[in-house]
């Protein structure tokens, strides 16, 4: 009996493992991505003057008398300030990033609340309820599960996979995987509690259940329905009622 119980103990662990390499966002895509991507320089110019320009697939144009507004990467941007005819009296040049190979989701096609200040780069996946917070970053290739909560100023960095019904409090780190190429994503299963201010580091799996304590910082795996606490993190006791009812998520926070 003790031997089928681990054999399909582990059978089990292997498709987790499966299903988790399908899920997460292959590292060397990542980098092929990144590498291949055209560097942009986001800008958004504010301009008194007389703009002669309609625009172009790189520069939309709005406006119209002696005020326009004008919308793209900075070398087009400038291009069309610079043409013959153009009158510029007086201007603004806001610029959100420079070179940048990486930009940001395109909010809507998540269901899932996300507060304003929240950063979220492209090639991300966030379950439906999901909850992301102000100040909150998720790298490229991380993936966030349903109804989890990414609180405020919390770091989720590349190809992390976190799982369903979570909590990563505020100021939580959790490390992202891009560089080296070989290196393992951590993993944090379904209903996973993260203290705020916690670290979890690279190659890290944290079992379903477990809860890990404000400030921790995870140098080892943890089993499913444990306690750990402390820098590095250490066992400190197995779940109860007591610590699950203190950990429980609130579904009204997660309606959409």
């Amino acid at each position: 009996m003790n031997v089928s119980i681990a054999y399909f103990s582990q059978l089990l662990y292997t498709l987790v493992n499966l299903i988790v390499k399908k899920i997460t966002v292959n590292t060397e895509e990542i980098i092929r991505y990144i590498s291949q991507n055209p560097r942009k320089t986001p800008a958004i110019a504010y301009v008194q003057g007389t703009i002669l320009s309609k625009g172009n697939k790189d520069v939309k144009v709005f406006g119209n008398g002696d005020f326009w507004i004008l919308i793209g990467d900075f070398k087009h941007l400038e291009a069309i300030l610079q043409e013959p005819g153009n009158t510029v009296t007086q201007s603004h040049i806001d610029i959100s990033a420079r070179n940048s190979a990486v930009g940001l989701s395109d909010l809507t096609k998540f269901k899932a609340r996300i507060e304003p200040g929240a950063i979220i780069r492209e090639m991300t996946q966030i379950g439906e309820g999901a909850v992301i917070m102000m100040g909150a970053v998720i790298n490229i290739g991380a993936v966030i599960g349903e109804k989890t909560m990414i609180d405020m100023n919390a770091v989720i960095g590349g190809r992390a996979l976190i799982g369903k019904n979570c909590h990563i409090g505020a100021g939580a780190v959790i490390a992202g995987v891009i560089e080296p190429p070989s290196a393992k994503p951590v993993v944090i299963r379904d209903d996973v509690l993260v203290g705020a201010n916690a670290v979890i580091l690279e190659g890290i799996e944290v079992g379903e259940k477990a809860i890990v304590a404000a400030g921790a910082v995870v140098i080892d795996d943890i089993p499913p329905s444990q306690v750990w606490a402390g820098v590095p993190a250490k066992f400190v006791k197995n779940t109860d009622s007591k610590t699950l009812e203190k950990s429980k998520i609130v579904e009204a926070l997660r309606n959409l």
